[in-house]
């Protein structure tokens, strides 16, 4: 199972999607950044706190809990828009320099 994302820091908003495998076709409808640059792709840092706090340590029971649980995993962060913000909030990136 493979989430999509992307996240606009200065207003607290996510865009997602959920697939079931990870390839070109799956690239072509988001476009994401390369993996593992944080310092590019500031939403890695929201895929280690999903990780961390909703999706690790997990014992599915079949395919429609593992996206019944990513979903609820999304949906969560959705709800908390000032997580957003502090996971990926960027000074160079949004003009915050003193």
């Amino acid at each position: 199972m493979y989430i999509f994302g992307a996240i606009c820091p200065a207003e607290g908003k996510v865009a997602g999607l959920i697939l079931s495998c990870c390839n070109t076709e799956a690239t072509k409808l988001h476009l994401p950044l390369p993996p593992k640059c944080p310092e590019l792709n500031p939403v890695e840092n929201v895929w280690e706190f999903m990780r961390d706090n909703w999706l690790s340590n997990r014992i599915f029971t079949c395919y429609k809990n593992i996206v019944d649980h990513c979903c609820d995993a999304w949906n969560k962060l959705e709800a908390q828009p000032w997580r957003i913000m502090t996971l990926g909030l960027r000074d160079w990136a949004n003009g915050l320099w003193s």
